[in-house]
């Protein structure tokens, strides 16, 4: 299974989702970057991701983007064949 890395914050209602969602998936490990403990890691995000907004989710060397991007690639059926992949 592809590592899993999420930017994201404590009391982001949109993180907990999307890691509920990767878990349902059975993903174990999820390595998240807390950019409201540590600031400067938040411009490092939008850097990466040119986006401001918390999740932004990596799986293996993809940007899959935040909840609603997830989401959306979970419903087409996107989602299980990247993580999978070798």
């Amino acid at each position: 299974m592809q590592k899993v890395v999420m930017y994201c914050t404590a009391v982001c209602p949109y993180c907990v989702a999307a890691e509920r969602l990767l878990q349902s998936r059975g993903v174990d490990a999820i390595e998240k970057i807390r950019v409201d403990v540590e600031p400067h890691l938040r411009e490092e995000m939008m850097n990466k991701t040119g986006r401001r907004t918390v999740p932004q989710i990596y799986i293996g060397e993809t940007h899959v983007g935040g909840f609603d991007d997830l989401s959306a690639l979970d419903k087409a059926g996107g989602l299980m064949p990247l993580l999978d992949a070798a």
